[in-house]
């Protein structure tokens, strides 16, 4: 499993899922991952749409040389292209 594998699967890791006593849909975030979180019909579709944000939370903040958390002792460090 490569690096950033193993970074996003220690993040999923993290998630708490709850259902929302409004609708009865299931909501997951990941603390420590501010805006990565995820609403939708069904427990797996939920998940699947929480991987997906984090996905692209990861790009945004590498894109804006923004800093990730440490997860698991797992770091994901932005390099400047040679």
């Amino acid at each position: 499993m490569g690096y950033y594998l193993k970074y996003a699967h220690a993040a999923m890791e993290k998630a708490r899922y709850e259902i929302l006593p409004d609708d009865g849909t299931p909501y997951a975030e990941i603390p420590g991952f501010d805006g990565v979180y995820a609403n939708s019909d069904t427990l797996e579709s939920c998940r699947d749409e929480l991987e997906e944000a984090l996905e692209e939370w990861i790009v945004l903040r590498i894109r804006l040389n923004l800093p990730l958390p440490v997860v698991d002792d797992i770091g994901l460090a932005i390099m400047e292209a040679v």
